[in-house]
């Protein structure tokens, strides 16, 4: 697996690796994490993959965490 990049955006991490022909492309908020596989044949460069850690995708992906971190908020309560 190769470390293609990491960096952080709004609090969040984010790793980018290349494997088996797949860019995974991971974010990390606290304890939560997505992570996205994308076949390097729907990657032209390597640059395309800023497209993931922008606009509307990354909204989503801010969006998301809140949803999880309340399910796991309700989860934790139902103990």
């Amino acid at each position: 697996m190769r470390v293609v990049r990491e960096f952080s955006i709004k609090e969040v991490r984010v790793s980018v690796f290349n494997w088996n022909n797949k860019y995974l492309i991971k974010f990390e908020l606290g304890p939560l994490e997505q992570t996205f596989k994308v076949s390097e044949m729907d990657i032209l460069e390597e640059s395309d993959l800023d497209k993931f850690y922008e606009g509307h995708f990354f909204d989503e992906v801010l969006l998301r965490f809140k949803e999880m971190e309340q399910s796991l908020y309700n989860q934790i309560q139902n103990l």
